[in-house]
């Protein structure tokens, strides 16, 4: 049963539930958000195909974690029980790959957007400058500093930095320079240091699949993205007129396979009476993603 609204209180309390119940899960902290929100990581998994997940990198995308905290639920209840994930044995799968998930990049922004200027006891009127015209934090994406926490990787950063909102916002300022952010800073040294094989980057909304970036990415995505397709209906795209994203600068560094999914469609945040459609269509994409052969 999901718990809403899925803030970061909520996703601290999934979280203890997940590994007190199951010893094949574990977490750790990879750095904290700028008030001082740990930022988790959860690992399941014994093997050397190396895959990651994220969540929540945009405050009013949220649902993306509870999402993904539902994924992993039922993959590791399949572990236990000895059932499939997907189309594959879930205990083949946790032999072979090594499941990386850090749920809410953005605890700070989701909080904010959940319950408003109670969330930090200062700061309120730079907050409210911020936020524009909007009266709510409906449409916040920004972390608590109005950093777009998914425009401030070094892969053409200087194209956006050009082009988007030149001080804090509520969404898409891309900083003073790339991973300026505590949050944006703890992805890159946990990418850097555990060297994923695949990362697939959950966001909403449009029902599509990026994939690729400046021509770098390897072959094999094509084939990749296509069983994403065949198993959710999202629509491979290869590219758009997009940079300086989380998903970019790995391709861009890494040569490695890289996915923007974009849960849903219609307006952000998702109506909560449409969490079980996008619940079937996300489980399908990260089954696959553990079960496709990497290139």
């Amino acid at each position: 049963m999901v718990q809403f609204p899925f803030d970061s209180k909520i996703l601290e309390a999934d979280i203890k539930r997940i590994v007190d119940h199951y010893p094949t899960v574990t977490c750790s902290t990879i750095g904290h958000s700028v008030l001082g929100k740990p930022l988790y990581e959860l690992k399941i998994g014994e093997g050397p195909n190396l895959i990651h997940w994220n969540g929540s990198f945009h405050a009013n995308e949220w649902m993306t974690t509870a999402l993904l905290m539902s994924v992993v639920k039922s993959y590791v209840e399949a572990i236990e029980e000895d059932q499939n994930f997907g189309s594959k044995k879930a205990r083949d799968l946790y032999a072979n790959t090594t499941l990386s998930l850090v749920p809410m990049v953005n605890p700070d922004g989701v909080d904010l957007f959940m319950h408003g200027l109670n969330v930090t006891p200062s700061n309120h009127n730079i907050l409210m400058k911020m936020n524009g015209v909007n009266k709510t934090f409906a449409s916040w994406k920004a972390n608590i500093r109005g950093v777009d926490l998914n425009n401030q990787f070094p892969a053409n950063w200087e194209v956006e930095k050009a082009r988007k909102p030149q001080a804090p916002s509520f969404r898409d300022y891309p900083g003073k320079q790339p991973l300026t952010e505590p949050e944006s800073i703890a992805m890159a040294e946990l990418t850097k240091r555990c060297n994923f094989d695949r990362v697939l980057a959950f966001h909403s909304q449009g029902e599509v699949i990026y994939w690729g970036y400046q021509g770098l990415e390897p072959e094999h995505s094509f084939h990749v993205v296509e069983a994403f397709y065949k198993g959710s209906g999202y629509e491979p795209v290869r590219t758009i007129d997009s940079y300086a994203g989380f998903k970019d600068w790995f391709i861009q560094d890494y040569k490695k396979e890289g996915y923007t999914i974009e849960v849903g469609k219609g307006i952000n945040p998702l109506p909560l009476s449409t969490y079980p459609y996008h619940y079937e269509r996300v489980k399908e994409i990260c089954a696959l993603s553990l079960s496709t052969p990497l290139s």
